[in-house]
């Protein structure tokens, strides 16, 4: 066995699908060792519910779902799948301050700890508040930003949507004195599984595999994609740098977040953060991720 990087994970699953897959895939990945599970933005509380009936079905009970910092009482759009399954059902932990869950964790494990963060900034911003002092123990791996390319794959940036979304932390985040990797959408934002490698997932039968799947087929957006495609997913390559960096090239750059959630490079004003900028083989990430799903 290799030796396993324990994580905390903070995800805002039950929005975009993604978050389930990257959920699957780290709790799949063999070098990595799922500590804990909090829940980030809207619907924090539902988002558990979720996070504990994925964990339940998968065998998993021994990971504490934490209910991050509740924004809204939105639905999640993966409501058929859950269905009336309550926190009360769940056999393991459920910590009702997710974010006090965070710090606790944090201030037990050896440094450096990896957080990867795969939603909204919200609960980091929290945790910074309440313990800045922490920053400097925690190794940060966020699907965050985008440095010269935007969603789609066009060729200029976009206000990523995690920075955009709670700009007041993702300012504080970014200026932190936490290490801190991101997956950009120069590199997070094409992933898409098509064709006969995404079929190597719908027609497994492997139980991640099959989460993932049922999922995905749940999903309220699913109609947007092609049958035998998956969509963009996004978070999967934050989990893939929670372990290595292998397929990519990373620079780091000065980064700062503007006023309008641009994550932008300024050799004044910035701090250093470790960005993956571009694919050097993406079939062997796509491998990897399908490994950890079978």
């Amino acid at each position: 066995m290799p030796k396993r990087t324990p994580i905390l994970l903070d995800t805002d699953i039950g929005d975009d699908i993604d978050d389930t897959w990257a959920l699957c895939q780290a709790l799949g990945t063999p070098e990595l060792e799922v500590r804990l599970i909090v829940t980030a933005s809207q619907n924090t509380p539902v988002k558990a519910r979720l996070v504990a009936r994925i964990l339940e079905r998968l065998g998993r009970t021994d990971i504490p779902v934490g209910i991050g910092k509740q924004t809204d009482d939105a639905p999640i759009n993966q409501q058929s799948w859950l269905g009336d399954y309550s926190l009360k059902q769940y056999p393991g932990a459920v910590l009702e301050d997710g974010v006090s869950a965070l710090i606790e964790h944090i201030r037990a494990m050896d440094p450096p700890v990896t957080l990867c963060a795969i939603g909204p900034l919200t609960n980091l911003g929290e945790l910074l508040r309440r313990a800045p002092e922490l920053a400097e123990k925690v190794r940060l791996v966020l699907m965050a930003g985008s440095i010269r390319v935007g969603y789609g794959g066009k060729p200029e940036p976009d206000a990523e949507w995690n920075v955009f979304r709670d700009l007041d932390a993702s300012r504080a985040v970014f200026s932190a004195p936490w290490d801190i990797t991101i997956a950009p959408l120069d590199t997070c934002g094409t992933i898409q599984l098509t064709g006969d490698t995404y079929r190597k997932v719908a027609e497994s039968n492997a139980v991640r595999a099959r989460v993932v799947t049922e999922n995905y087929n749940a999903w309220k957006n699913r109609p947007q994609y092609p049958p035998v495609a998956s969509s963009i997913l996004y978070d999967t390559l934050a989990v893939h740098l929670c372990h290595t960096a292998a397929g990519l090239r990373m620079e780091t750059l000065p980064l700062r977040v503007d006023e309008k959630g641009f994550t932008r490079i300024d050799p004044a004003e910035g701090k250093p953060v470790h960005c993956a900028t571009a694919w050097t083989d993406r079939a062997a990430f796509e491998n990897r991720l399908i490994s950890a799903l079978m």
